[in-house]
């Protein structure tokens, strides 16, 4: 007898929590409508010597646990702005990598834990350009990409990708390292391993390696296979997270070597050329960029690099560079005027 009382109770319940019509739950709670979804970490980098900003995919965002930063930062001060959290630190070293991790709440409760490294702002980063570059090397003069330093500064955090920052192969974060004005950075996307291919911070006659200079600054893409060679993005960042400073886009396609991909052959390599554009790297003729807009390397070579005039000319565009005649290259020295002609 007590048992049936007590499976009687138990179906009362059940028709108490569901509802009169004792119906299915589902149809009486409609969770359509709710954030399930946690916040996700879009970018964090630094915007002063003294401030942090970590970007995220929506509003409301608290911090809910205290926020840790190694090598430590004295944190002041946090407050939000629109969809992004900004942190008043002690002074950042320029380049010093820290790594952050905190914990976040949206409106609706949901958390997110997150590790992520940025690099301390640099007020002294110099004007500088990709001068010069080759994307089908050889054995001996293997893929490598030039920068030119036109003032005064530290290199400290200055990104390179062979990419984008959202779409990359290859990324160096340059250590911080003093550069003055006409200096020459060259670096090697296709290193040996060997001992001697160091990269240079002071003196520039340290480094060994093929297409060392002793007068320039020499950098190497550890574990780097090459560029590639007919259809890509080179592009220059403050920092990772940062402002662009140069971009140069190259491909040999058309608009109709491929019509799934606008032309450039693969989804990564137009993700990049439309990054580029959408930074303002690149200006492109039409709304939406082509191959066509592209520098092409179409007769490069090792030693018939692309490269940009004399004066380093500057306007975004495939008219900023030519291709120079064999053995042309200038790595490490002001660009070649001369144009191969096939």
């Amino acid at each position: 007898m007590k048992s049936n009382l007590a499976l009687s109770l138990v179906i009362i319940l059940g028709c108490s929590i569901a509802g009169v019509s004792c119906g299915p739950i589902a149809e009486l709670i409609d969770f359509s409508d709710a954030d399930l979804t946690p916040p996700a970490l879009v970018k964090v980098c630094s915007i002063s010597p003294t401030e942090i900003e970590l970007t995220f995919d929506e509003q409301c965002i608290t911090m809910v646990e205290e926020l840790k930063i190694y090598p430590e930062l004295e944190i002041s001060r946090v407050s939000t702005r629109e969809k992004a959290i900004i942190l008043t630190v002690s002074p950042q070293t320029p380049g010093n990598e820290y790594t952050l991790e905190g914990v976040v709440e949206d409106a609706c409760g949901n958390s997110l834990s997150f590790m992520a490294r940025i690099y301390g702002y640099n007020p002294s980063i110099p004007e500088l350009l990709i001068n010069e570059f080759t994307t089908r090397g050889t054995g001996y003069h293997p893929d490598v990409v030039e920068l030119r330093i036109l003032s005064p500064g530290n290199m400290g955090g200055v990104t390179l990708y062979q990419g984008t920052p959202d779409n990359w192969r290859d990324r160096l974060i340059f250590p911080p390292f003093a550069v003055a004005g006409d200096d020459f950075i060259i670096i090697h996307f296709k290193p040996e391993g060997l001992p001697e291919e160091i990269n240079e911070t002071e003196a520039m006659d340290i480094s060994g390696g093929l297409d060392a200079s002793d007068d320039a600054f020499d950098f190497w893409i550890a574990e780097g296979s090459g560029i590639s060679g007919n259809n890509g993005v080179i592009s220059l960042y403050e920092q990772p997270g940062g402002r662009i400073i140069d971009g140069v886009l190259y491909s040999d396609r058309t608009s109709e070597s491929d019509t799934t991909y606008r032309g450039f052959g693969t989804r990564d390599a137009l993700e990049r050329a439309d990054e580029l554009v959408a930074d303002k790297g690149w200006i492109i003729s039409f709304d939406l960029a082509r191959p066509e807009d592209a520098v092409n390397p179409e007769g490069s070579t090792g030693t018939r690099s692309i490269c940009r005039s004399s004066l380093s000319a500057d306007t975004h565009t495939l008219a900023d560079w030519h291709i120079v005649p064999t053995r042309g290259a200038t790595f490490g020295y002001t660009n070649s005027d001369e144009i191969y002609i096939p």
